[in-house]
């Protein structure tokens, strides 16, 4: 096979530009150990238009196509995927209705939305078992978090209030409570400080956006605090296919300065994977790939990966609890 050429859209300006920086940093981290791949990579301002003219443009210079950073953006990206009869790796958009959206031209890593909360859940239940109120953001991405946890609540005898973005918090909650914020970095940071400035603030918090080192920037205080990821350092097994986790560690920290989180992971992690299907078989045709990935069940640097071969939705990566300390976040 001749050099393969990767194309990913990736925000670098725009509203995802914070998740889509990281991801791209992560890419060239693992391409810089990969001289015999060509990587290209091209700013989608976290704007579907100009993420369709992106990708269909990567589509006619490269033979693996990765997704971008979000939800909403994913969702655009696995349409473009169809019309076009190329296969797409997603690393950024964990909705379930986005990873099964289109079987055969979309492959992904992550955890599907519905099951984000599960770790903090089960350990909560294990616990203090404090009724719980969910909060999601304005997107589909925090209502499929959200309605997600109200099962494994249910499932788990957790009581759960639901509240949606903008909704008062009430004043008093009769005792002891937990929160659990699913909602975009910037809903998540304003909905711990209201509740933080409740007469009886939540016992327990959990967030996603605490799942992310730039959370202890943004908010005053966040020891005790939860957070729920795709990916934290020392969570997931030893990589049986492409980089270990503790030698991308070390390069990435030696070019950005600082230790990645998870957008850098599992962008890696998608490209590993679709590189391996392709030096596999051979073969960059979507029916190959989708053959390859739909029957492989094992692990990269971001954890374990299997897909349902029938949708295309990851079924073996189980994300990361963490709990924010005096050093920072460590796992839970």
């Amino acid at each position: 096979m001749t050099t393969l050429t990767i194309g990913a859209c990736l925000s670098l300006s725009g509203k995802h530009a914070r998740f889509g920086t990281q991801a791209r940093l992560g890419l060239e981290t693992w391409h810089a150990s990969n001289s015999a791949l060509d990587l290209v990579i091209q700013d989608d301002q976290s704007d579907p238009a100009v993420l369709r003219a992106s990708l269909r443009e990567l589509s006619d210079r490269c033979d693996l196509l990765l997704g971008p950073y979000s939800t909403q953006l994913m969702r655009k990206a696995g349409d473009v995927a169809a019309e076009l009869g190329r296969l797409i790796w997603n690393h950024g958009g964990s909705g379930d209705d986005v990873e099964a959206a289109h079987p055969g031209h979309v492959v992904s890593v992550l955890t599907p939305t519905s099951r984000y909360t599960e770790p903090f859940l089960r350990h909560l239940a294990g616990t203090e078992a404090l009724p719980v109120r969910i909060v999601c953001g304005k997107g589909s991405f925090g209502r499929q978090v959200a309605d997600g946890a109200e099962v494994i609540a249910r499932s788990l005898g957790i009581d759960t209030v639901r509240l949606g973005p903008g909704d008062d918090l009430p004043q008093t909650a009769g005792g002891a409570w937990a929160l659990l914020c699913a909602g975009a970095f910037e809903e998540d940071i304003e909905t711990i400080k209201r509740a933080r400035s409740l007469p009886t603030p939540p016992q327990t918090v959990c967030a996603v956006a605490a799942g992310v080192r730039e959370f202890g920037q943004a908010l005053n205080d966040p020891h005790g605090i939860y957070g729920v990821g795709q990916w934290f350092p020392g969570n997931a097994d030893p990589a049986e296919v492409g980089i270990g986790e503790p030698d991308f560690l070390t390069a990435y920290q030696d070019r950005a300065g600082t230790l990645p989180d998870y957008p850098a992971v599992q962008a890696v992690a998608a490209a590993i994977i679709a590189t391996h299907c392709a030096t596999t078989t051979g073969d960059t045709g979507r029916d190959a790939l989708w053959s390859a990935a739909a029957s492989l069940n094992t692990t990269t640097l971001f954890g374990a990966f299997k897909i349902d071969p029938h949708t295309g939705t990851q079924l073996g990566h189980q994300p990361a609890l963490i709990r924010w300390g005096s050093d920072g976040p460590a796992v839970a």
